[in-house]
């Protein structure tokens, strides 16, 4: 017997919007909510991002509820 043992939690999913870069030869993308700006530039080659959706584990960001 394991005591103290966590039941694993069910990982949650949903359609999430993302960016992903345009450039052929770089795999970077990007949650929506975790742009830097409206049209955002890949971190990694600065080349455009297109908007599109992915089945994705659901993560909040809580920094956009910082006020001050």
């Amino acid at each position: 017997m394991a005591f103290g043992r966590k039941p694993p939690e069910e990982i949650v999913t949903a359609e999430t919007k993302i960016w992903v870069c345009t450039a052929d030869d770089c795999n970077c993308w990007v949650r929506d909510n975790f742009k830097s700006s409206a049209v955002p530039a890949c971190p990694i080659c600065n080349s455009e991002m297109q908007q599109t959706t992915k089945e994705l584990e659901v993560v909040n960001n809580h920094s956009l509820n910082i006020t001050g």
